[in-house]
């Protein structure tokens, strides 16, 4: 069944206030931090999030409590077990889309048509401008209270914050459960000894197609890109950034040309991934030498345009932070990759379900741009 036949177009969403809400973060004092001075704590323990001068200042601000109370001495002395309480205040979430396309809906899950620059869970600068959010602001403004705590409106993976398309959520916990083990499936099929077995798609129950403009003109029609993905160090990526990397975990793409443009030296793609590892497709292409287009981090190889892992900056930002770091990121847009088309079982009824979400003009075909949409479902080599 495709999307078509299920939902009619509906697109929802509320308005972001100026500000957040701010964050609470909470800890206790393990016996190994006891004896620990109240900033030596939050320096060791999240210097990630600032330098020793931020957590000075954030402390002076009286912006931690220790065991209910606002404690400003940052040479204050911690005992175990106390509860620690950081309130990061309110700030203003850079602009992004608030709206929301609904592609296909029933009982079980939704899939949305997410917006570039839209992240979809909370992290970093965007704790409430998300998929996420609005998705929760649907349900409350739809349901009585009761109901909206059986409902589970939750995205089953990611898409980067650039990439636009296909999102899929699930509506409750037996789908999410069952929808995440479809995309871990597909992931671990995925290896050294598993190629042939994932070409098969025996066991698949979900297939992942997108639309992707690279730079330079793709020698070979068809390419099949197996290369590991890994983490390296990278400043403003605290958990360390992806690249390939022969010894990362296996991921397999499967790329054809759609369309070539010799004046603007650029490929129209598409792109199946049957493994779905972080920023996956926007590797894959820069590692054979085509980066997508306007993308800021990815270069020729797979790795980052700028690599001073070992460069710090200690200043902070007004919040006691570290300044938005002055390298690309992963979050950064710019690029052009679309979530096209996605098949799958159905979670509960295992009906195979068709969802398909609209092409933005700059990955169209010629004869897409020129055709009627009931006539874009093939391309021919170009």
């Amino acid at each position: 069944m495709s999307n078509d036949s299920r939902t009619q177009s509906l697109v929802f969403g509320l308005p972001w206030p100026e500000l957040n809400d701010g964050i609470f973060y909470n800890d206790v004092v393990p016996h190994s931090d006891s004896g620990l001075t109240l900033v030596e704590f939050y320096s060791r323990k999240y210097k990630h999030s600032a330098p020793l001068q931020g957590w000075l200042q954030r402390i002076q601000n009286g912006q931690i409590s220790v065991d209910g109370r606002v404690v400003k001495d940052p040479n204050a002395i911690l005992s175990v077990d106390s509860v620690l309480v950081y309130h990061r205040l309110p700030w203003k979430e850079p602009d992004v889309p608030h709206l929301l396309e609904v592609l296909y809906e029933d009982d079980d899950l939704i899939a949305l048509n997410k917006p570039s620059s839209l992240q979809v869970l909370p992290g970093g600068l965007f704790q409430q401008r998300t998929v996420l959010t609005q998705l929760c602001w649907s349900v409350k403004k739809q349901n009585p209270p009761l109901k909206s705590q059986e409902s589970h409106p939750v995205p089953v993976h990611r898409l980067g914050r650039g990439t636009s398309g296909i999102l899929l959520c699930a509506k409750t916990k037996v789908a999410k459960t069952r929808l995440a083990a479809y995309f871990a499936d597909g992931t671990s099929l995925v290896g050294a000894h598993s190629n042939r077995k994932a070409e098969l798609g025996g066991t698949r129950k979900i297939s992942k197609i997108y639309r992707a403009l690279v730079t330079g003109l793709l020698g070979e029609d068809k390419v099949v890109i197996d290369q590991p993905i890994g983490t390296v160090r990278y400043p403003g990526v605290a958990k360390g950034l992806y690249v390939a990397s022969p010894s990362g975990k296996p991921a397999l793409s499967k790329v054809e040309v759609l369309e070539r443009d010799g004046k603007q030296n650029c490929t129209l793609v598409q792109v199946e991934i049957e493994s779905g590892r972080p920023h996956q497709i926007r590797i894959h292409l820069s590692f054979i030498g085509h980066p997508l287009l306007g993308d800021p981090l990815y270069i020729a190889g797979g790795q980052p345009r700028c690599f001073d892992s070992e460069i710090v900056d200690e200043s902070y930002a007004e919040d006691g932070g570290y300044h938005k770091p002055t390298n690309p990121v992963p979050g950064d847009c710019g690029y052009y990759l679309h979530a096209h088309r996605l098949v799958l079982s159905h979670p509960t009824t295992n009906e195979m379900i068709h969802i398909t979400a609209p092409l933005p003009s700059v990955l169209r075909t010629s004869y897409e741009a020129n055709s009627s949409p009931e006539s874009m479902s093939v391309s021919s080599v170009k």
